[in-house]
């Protein structure tokens, strides 16, 4: 029992030596420093707090970086919608007026048609001679000319060069009396609107 008393004692003195050794030491190194270990702790801990604080300053960074991302990429969303819709309401908005321009010209050119539709109808229902059918139709061509006129519809000249851009040659002919690539004779006749062909003038061209 004594034996294994001292044992014990043995054991624990030396466990508190080994402890008070290793306190030792480490004031030892703190000292070596110039540092007390206190203040080496303390020292510790403020870096540490240090540290925290600029991660948590770096992720609230972050965080409103994120939130001005994110706003920016719904003001573009909304843009984007916007301008979708308001290209929509163009290209509907342009049908629409190309289709009434269209209704607006073909009204224009009726217009001065139906006049001359009604003189054909009036020449036919009429009893007469020859001559006098012969007069009402030229007096309805004079009037569809008219017509014709005041839509800014001309006849093509056909009486001078063959010119490819408003001509349409069907025949060729050799002519001693007429000049090389001459209009010899028109078969029907062409008509423009300003600078736009209508209708290409059908002639024979000579030499």
């Amino acid at each position: 029992m004594e034996e294994n008393k001292d044992q014990m004692n043995s054991s624990v003195n030396g466990d508190a030596s080994e402890v008070l050794e290793n306190e030792a030491s480490e004031t030892i190194a703190c000292e070596g420093e110039g540092i007390p270990c206190e203040e080496s702790a303390e020292t510790n801990e403020t870096v540490e707090e240090q540290e925290c604080e600029d991660e948590m300053k770096m992720f609230r960074n972050r965080k409103a970086e994120l939130k001005d991302l994110k706003d920016e990429n719904e003001a573009l969303k909304d843009k984007l919608l916007r301008t979708v819709a308001e290209y929509d309401n163009f290209r509907k908005r342009t049908i629409k007026e190309k289709e009434n321009i269209y209704t607006e010209a073909c009204a224009d050119v009726l217009k001065e048609m139906l006049p001359v539709l009604d003189n054909l109808e009036r020449a036919v229902a009429v009893d007469g001679s020859v001559e006098d059918l012969k007069k009402g139709l030229e007096m309805t061509i004079n009037q569809f000319m008219g017509a014709l006129n005041k839509l800014g519809v001309e006849e093509i000249a056909a009486d001078g060069e063959f010119d490819p851009n408003h001509h349409n040659a069907v025949m060729h002919v050799e002519d001693s009396s007429l000049g090389a690539n001459q209009v010899a004779e028109v078969f029907q006749k062409g008509y423009k609107k300003g600078e736009k062909v209508l209708r290409y003038s059908m002639v024979k061209v000579a030499n």
